[in-house]
């Protein structure tokens, strides 16, 4: 598939064939796709959590969704899904690499960060798994998982305390679903959204105007 048709094609996908597994292959090109991304200083501080099999599925929509059972409607198609993979960001893992002579910020300061780029990072890494799931014929969703079931989530899957999970991603063949009533705001254009050369400016490059 051409580049330019997996980005159109991607979209969040909220239900899905629960009688067809994804590839172990597709899994592992999922994994090593994910590892790709961009990270400052090649950090790499993420770590992925893998959740193949019916029990532990089973266990983490127990324990990430609101009301421990995900009885709400929009996860009845979601928890058809046969694979979920959750990224997870590590935080200390930059700030040691950030210490490290050829960087050279010794004191360890989150203060010295513009923004939190273990975060950014393992978005990076969680946009090629979804892109990737296109490519392969497949659909995908990422979506949070609420703050008053992180300890939870962390305590049913041994999350070390530095992993931080930034969402989490179901993934399988797609099933027909109802579109996000969201979308009804309609892409916003390009035009709406860039400024060239100076903010509030939106003509093209070559505009003399």
């Amino acid at each position: 598939m051409e580049f330019g048709e997996v980005v159109r094609r991607r979209r969040m996908v909220r239900n899905y064939d629960p009688d067809r597994p994804v590839p172990p292959e597709v899994v592992e090109r999922l994994l090593d796709h994910a590892i790709r991304a961009p990270s400052a200083g090649f950090s790499q501080g993420w770590g992925f959590l893998v959740l193949e099999s019916d029990e532990d599925r089973e266990r983490f929509w127990t324990a990430a969704t609101p009301g421990g059972g995900g009885r709400d409607r929009w996860l009845s198609g979601m928890r058809r899904a046969p694979l979920i993979i959750v990224p997870h960001a590590n935080r200390s893992a930059y700030l040691d690499r950030y210490a490290e002579p050829d960087k050279g910020w010794a004191d360890r300061s989150t203060e010295r960060w513009p923004v939190p780029y273990w975060y950014i990072d393992t978005g990076f890494a969680a946009l090629l798994m979804l892109l990737t799931a296109v490519d392969e014929g497949l659909g995908a969703c990422f979506f949070g998982i609420p703050p008053h079931r992180l300890d939870d989530f962390r305590s049913t899957f041994g999350v070390p305390a530095e992993y931080e999970p930034v969402g989490a991603i179901t993934i399988g063949y797609r099933a027909p679903d109802h579109r996000s009533p969201s979308l009804r705001r309609g892409r916003r254009p390009v035009e709406e959204v860039v400024h060239r050369g100076r903010w509030g400016s939106t003509g093209s490059p070559d505009s003399s105007g």
